[in-house]
């Protein structure tokens, strides 16, 4: 890993669309980085692979930046955070963004905490 001197964490939030599955895929990365541009350049970049190297999906040019607050990443660091004003309540919220019913989460774990 390039341990640049002075870069900072940052976590990435990219969306794809698996065009054949007619499914969309939230991904989200962690890059150690000078700033906020060159943790999008990485992270563009990886994204191109990861296209490639899928190839049903492509790329929604969405990258949503998150500077880490802590120089080294451990268990429980908070990698990404978006916040969203609405007047929804909670469960209509969570049922709009996130527990539509039409998630697939092959390996991922999620359940109400």
């Amino acid at each position: 890993m390039d341990q640049t001197c002075g870069a900072k964490w940052f976590g990435v939030r990219t969306v794809f669309h698996h065009v054949d599955l007619g499914t969309y895929e939230e991904r989200i990365t962690i890059w150690l980085a000078a700033d906020f541009d060159d943790a999008a350049v990485k992270a563009e970049g990886e994204a191109r692979e990861y296209v490639e190297m899928i190839g049903d999906a492509c790329h929604l040019n969405l990258a949503q930046i998150y500077q880490i607050g802590t120089d080294s990443p451990q268990s429980g660091s908070e990698v990404f955070s978006l916040m969203r004003g609405s007047s929804l309540p909670a469960q209509e919220y969570v049922s709009l963004f996130f527990a539509t019913g039409n998630e697939r989460q092959d390996g991922i774990g999620a359940r109400e905490l």
